[in-house]
């Protein structure tokens, strides 16, 4: 098992003493996320893409390091790109402009 850090065993700390509680959400809450849940798993359109054997099967190896479908990880990737919350890591082949 891995080491844990000051944060992770400060949650660990507080677990073990009793501090921590259960907080119920309410069922404006329950109803908000089954919303936005149901919203991200609706697939309603089918595309087909062509991709290099060696492109399919690097995102077959990550998908399985995640444990999910490949299929499932196209789809997570191009909705988080969708959404604005993946960025392309600027690589240090990358020229600046000086």
């Amino acid at each position: 098992m891995k080491k844990l850090d000051t944060f992770e065993q400060d949650i660990l700390n507080d677990y073990e003493s009793g501090e921590l509680k259960s907080i119920s959400p309410s069922k404006a809450d329950l109803a908000k996320f089954k919303a936005a849940a149901t919203a991200t798993f609706i697939k309603d359109k089918r595309i087909n893409i062509r991709l290099s054997s060696p492109d399919l099967m690097d995102i077959q190896a990550r998908a399985l390091e995640e444990g999910i479908p490949y299929q499932t990880f196209i789809a997570s990737i191009l909705h988080k790109y969708a959404a604005g919350r993946l960025f392309e890591k600027p690589s240090s082949l990358t020229r600046r402009s000086t």
